[in-house]
């Protein structure tokens, strides 16, 4: 490859566009480097470094055979500002679900942009929509759609049993809440299992705060003789803040949901120990339930949790 040209690659990370080799080269040096297979174009007027194509996967779309991080520098370049990625794309912008290799990136622009969907690229057409504020923000300096846009958006295209995660994760980052989500779902009145996702807002709004808390929620922890309690109840003791699952303010009953993985090793467990006993020191009796029990033993669970607010009450 010219060394000029080389230099001008190696600057874009890999990634070159017609335009800013041809202010450089003369067009048959960028298209020798083409045709003796240095650069490939992944999408109209954009190439990049040939090796960092995955090349056990020439059956896919150019594109998806990049890194996603490339990937998406490279459809930012193809839509030269006139969109912002979203769905999927966005999620793996923001940190919130990596992009699966193989896949097709998401863009979204104005109705009446000049574009349309290419191989591997999925283009998302929207009425008033402009690839700026407020719509777009830029993150890891590329253009995105706002955050709550994503995770609705990529609500459906998600498999069922992963659609949570990602929107679980965002209200317990405090990325986002589960009010503005649902003003995000209001602009979407026909999203594939909808209502799925505004009964999941709600329970992030009551405070459960992963799908194990939300379970206890549903089939638990709620009904005839259970208390109102607090979910994520906020307390300080001394120089140490924690935040119970369950809290039971007039009994003093502080109910923990223990995952599949909690537990996995004795410091987490003396850690867990340490607590308690902290919590003891107010008077607050810690009862642990894990997983397996809460999810095979449910009216066991139930009627422990009765029994022992009885008591303490």
């Amino acid at each position: 490859m010219n060394h000029v040209l080389r230099k001008l690659v190696e600057r874009g990370g890999g990634l070159v566009t017609r335009t800013a080799a041809e202010q450089v080269v003369p067009a048959w040096t960028l298209q020798r480097a083409c045709g003796d297979g240095d650069l490939v174009r992944v999408l109209p007027g954009v190439l990049v470094a040939a090796h960092l194509l995955d090349v056990t996967r020439r059956d896919l779309p150019a594109i998806t055979r990049l890194d996603p991080r490339l990937g998406h520098r490279a459809v930012c370049a193809w839509a030269q500002g006139c969109g912002a990625l979203s769905h999927l794309s966005a999620l793996d912008v923001w940190g919130l679900r990596r992009h699966v290799a193989g896949q097709p990136l998401h863009l979204s622009a104005p109705a009446e942009a000049g574009l349309r969907s290419r191989p591997g690229v999925v283009l998302h057409r929207r009425l008033g929509f402009a690839p700026e504020p407020p719509h777009v923000v830029t993150r890891r300096g590329l253009p995105v759609v706002h955050l709550e846009q994503a995770l609705v958006d990529s609500w459906p295209l998600l498999p069922r049993d992963e659609r949570p995660a990602p929107v679980i994760r965002a209200v317990n980052d405090r990325m986002t809440t589960p009010g503005r989500l649902r003003m995000a779902l209001q602009s979407v009145p026909k999203l594939i299992d909808r209502a799925a996702l505004k009964k999941l807002l709600t329970r992030l709004a009551d405070g459960c705060r992963s799908p194990l808390e939300i379970w206890g929620h549903e089939h638990v922890f709620t009904g005839p003789g259970m208390p109102e309690f607090r979910r994520q109840a906020r307390i300080r003791i001394g120089q140490r803040t924690m935040y119970l699952d369950l809290l039971a303010e007039r009994e003093r009953v502080n109910i923990e949901l223990d995952g599949a993985t909690t537990h996995g090793n004795l410091r987490d467990r003396e850690i867990d120990l340490r607590r308690d006993a902290l919590l003891a020191t107010v008077g607050i009796l810690v009862v642990r339930f894990a997983h397996r029990r809460l999810t095979h033993e449910p009216d066991e669970v139930r009627r422990e949790t009765l029994a022992i607010l009885a008591r303490r009450g």
